[in-house]
């Protein structure tokens, strides 16, 4: 009897050891695994950066730091000039931002808060449906759906409304052809607010019940808690968010391309004049570059946009982690 239990105790010493080295060789790949994922990420990242400092290495060598000011851009005479394409990349993008924003977290707000239960999920799957279609498709939409619409409903009236206004009529002057910085700036917008609007309403659903009856108990209206409750435990799932949204409308090619009206070479200072964003200038040029330079120039406009998205994302994170750091949220009466 004691020599079994001896060997039913070895047996399973022998198989509690296996499992051990099991675990053990299991352990030591997942963190080799996770290890490697973030090394390749890094490795990635950082060949995409050399490769683009090595390739715009030759322009600017020969435009110096005068290329970030320059408005000209003529590849017959080799003259170029990266302040058009950076104005237009920043204006398109804040003004996707200032229309998709307000709009995304009103459609969260209103799925999360308002929303009859049976339209919930046929609203936000249409919403969301928004992401998934293609760039192209929203340039063709605007060029030949939106762009007639404002050409002939808004921009007139505008101008005229704006007309001998110091300021606001150099802002919104011009013939009113349609396309431009504005037109682009709302199809933007459309194509940022999905993702807005997605991001926030999950973040809205993750707001303890007890905090929100909480405030109706003490007397709050609906538009007290979303304001005083929601929107402040979840304001960094919202800056995530619109970050988010503004990555896409910075890397934005062909959708502005077809409708910002493809000024390359001045800045218009009207928004309903012409203009050009960094990736639909590269996207455009860069398959007819025919000498080093013209190729050079593009790469080192796309460094610049990849410079512009790494400092906002570097931003987006400092911001993220100050507002992490307040409180939660709170309900004040």
């Amino acid at each position: 009897m004691i020599a079994e239990t001896r060997e039913n105790d070895i047996v399973y010493a022998h198989v509690r050891r296996a499992h051990a080295r099991r675990f053990a060789f299991s352990d030591r790949s997942f963190s080799f695994g996770t290890r490697l994922s973030a090394l390749v990420v890094l490795l990635v990242l950082g060949g995409i950066a050399v490769s683009l400092i090595v390739g715009s290495l030759p322009a600017l060598r020969t435009f110096g730091l005068s290329f970030f000011t320059t408005q000209s851009w003529n590849p017959v005479t080799e003259k170029f000039g990266a302040i058009a394409p950076i104005y237009g990349t920043l204006v398109t993008s804040f003004i996707a931002i200032l229309f998709a924003v307000p709009l995304g977290i009103g459609i969260a707000i209103f799925l999360t808060e308002l929303c009859p239960e049976r339209l919930r999920r046929p609203v936000g799957t249409a919403i969301e449906l928004l992401a998934g279609i293609p760039s192209i498709i929203y340039g063709i939409w605007g060029l030949f759906v939106f762009a007639p619409f404002m050409q002939t409903y808004v921009q007139p009236p505008v101008i005229r409304a704006f007309k001998g206004i110091p300021g606001l009529s150099s802002l919104f002057a011009g013939p009113p052809y349609g396309i431009g910085t504005l037109t682009a700036g709302i199809i933007l917008a459309i194509m940022v607010l999905p993702f807005v609007s997605a991001i926030s309403r999950d973040v809205f659903g993750t707001v303890p019940p007890v905090l929100k009856e909480a405030a109706y108990g003490i007397g709050c209206t609906r538009w007290e808690v979303v304001r005083r409750v929601v929107i402040p435990y979840t304001r960094v799932g919202i800056i995530g968010g619109v970050m988010l949204g503004l990555g896409r409308a910075l890397g934005e090619t062909m959708a502005a391309l077809m409708v910002i009206g493809s000024i390359k070479d001045k800045i218009s200072p009207s928004l309903f004049g012409g203009g050009i964003t960094a990736a639909s200038l590269v996207a455009s040029e860069l398959p007819n570059a025919n000498d080093s330079l013209h190729e050079s120039t593009l790469i080192l406009i796309a460094l610049v946009l990849f410079g512009i998205t790494l400092l906002v994302n570097g931003l987006a994170r400092l911001l993220v982690w100050q507002t992490a750091r307040g409180p939660v949220g709170s309900v004040r009466g």
